[in-house]
């Protein structure tokens, strides 16, 4: 498929076939408690309208890829729990329903635009990392999440990065 914005985040796979993510969703769109109250604790990631986003969901993300599940636009973002994807990007069709929140005419079944993939809850972390924490500790200046401008709702995260998270969220304060 032809894109008119070529810019996509290209990183070779990291250990054992598995990359590691962090997605982004406003707690009162969609939180990570409406995450485990779905059936099978599964459901599509869909609504990204941002082309190297898209890119992300289209060509990188694959099955048993791991994800931070991170509350955004709300009085304390944070890294919520982790999640892992259980289904590839394929064309997100709710861009095609015109009665859908995230309709976009310009996209087909035939010439889709917009990707999404599955991911099914992992585990609520006991202690939410938050982004002043994250902030705060060298170990993460290099995240994406940390720099300037920085508005993606899907993006890559180190295994390192990931399993330090992940050990605060456990309460262990990352020792």
């Amino acid at each position: 498929m032809a894109d008119s914005h070529p810019t996509t985040i290209k990183r070779p796979r990291e250990s054992m076939g598995k990359n590691y993510w962090l997605m982004k969703s406003e707690p009162t769109t969609f939180s990570i408690d409406d995450l485990a109250a779905a059936p099978q604790q599964t459901t599509c990631w869909e609504g990204v309208r941002n082309y190297q986003a898209r890119n992300l969901l289209r060509d990188e993300i694959q099955e048993e890829d791991r994800v931070l599940y991170y509350h955004s636009a709300c009085p304390q973002p944070a890294c919520v729990g982790t999640a892992v994807v259980v289904r590839g990007g394929y064309p997100d069709h709710h861009a095609w329903d015109p009665q859908h929140h995230y309709y976009d005419a310009k996209s087909t079944p035939e010439k889709p635009i917009w990707y999404m993939v599955d991911i099914r809850l992992e585990q609520r972390f006991a202690e939410p990392v938050t982004l002043a924490t994250l902030r705060q500790r060298p170990e993460f200046e290099s995240l994406p999440l940390l720099r300037r401008g920085n508005r993606l709702s899907v993006q890559p995260v180190t295994k390192k990065a990931f399993d330090l998270i992940v050990k605060l969220g456990r309460g262990s304060g990352g020792k």
